[in-house]
């Protein structure tokens, strides 16, 4: 079973921390940095995991959606290989025949390529799209955690080499997002297919 982590991307990690370090070089010494691990809160926090839950429900379908197609292509590159293991190239050239079904199962192993990066796409949309009402609460969440705590920067974990735990307030706010959301929609969002008009 495939264990979903949502990730949050952004600006390059080495800019936020220059950033980070030059306001923290010109505020006061005793202004107080916070840390945040948001990727925790977010997958530790009830919406995160009904989102998590609901991408896997969706990746199960779509890897079903694609079965038919996988076990057909198995089948005939166990067939073609059956074939042909005792056969010369000398021998395969003089079969236009088995030429032919080789053209036709390489077409179908890129067809079933292509088909398996659309839904790896539509799948990374689908947990943008669901995240998108997550985001803008969870930074009013992070930003009165801020305010309230008298602290000037707020940097994510991920850009951090070492904390002290009285500084993390990851806790506070997968505590406070919980109180504001536990689920939001998860619609799968399908990619255009060939052909459509754009």
């Amino acid at each position: 079973m495939k264990h979903f982590n949502i990730r949050l991307t952004g600006a390059p990690l080495r800019m936020i921390a220059a950033l980070v370090l030059a306001a923290a070089a010109s505020t006061a010494a005793s202004a107080q940095i916070l840390v945040v691990d948001q990727e925790r809160a977010l997958n530790e926090s009830a919406v995160g995991q009904h989102i998590a839950a609901q991408l896997e429900r969706i990746g199960t379908e779509m890897t079903a959606e694609i079965q038919p197609q996988q076990a057909a292509v198995r089948a005939e590159s166990e067939a073609l290989n059956a074939e042909t293991s005792a056969m010369t190239e000398e021998a395969i050239r003089q079969r236009p025949d088995l030429i032919q079904r080789v053209q036709q199962f390489q077409e179908d192993m890129r067809n079933l390529e292509v088909q398996g990066r659309i839904r790896q796409q539509e799948l990374a949309a689908t947990e943008q799209a669901a995240l998108q009402p997550v985001i803008p609460i969870l930074q009013e969440i992070m930003q009165a955690v801020m305010t309230e705590r008298n602290g000037v920067i707020l940097l994510d974990q991920s850009v951090t080499i070492m904390t002290s735990n009285s500084v993390d307030v990851t806790d506070v706010v997968i505590e406070r997002l919980n109180a504001r959301i536990t689920t939001t929609p998860v619609n799968r969002v399908r990619a255009p297919q060939r052909g459509q008009n754009q």
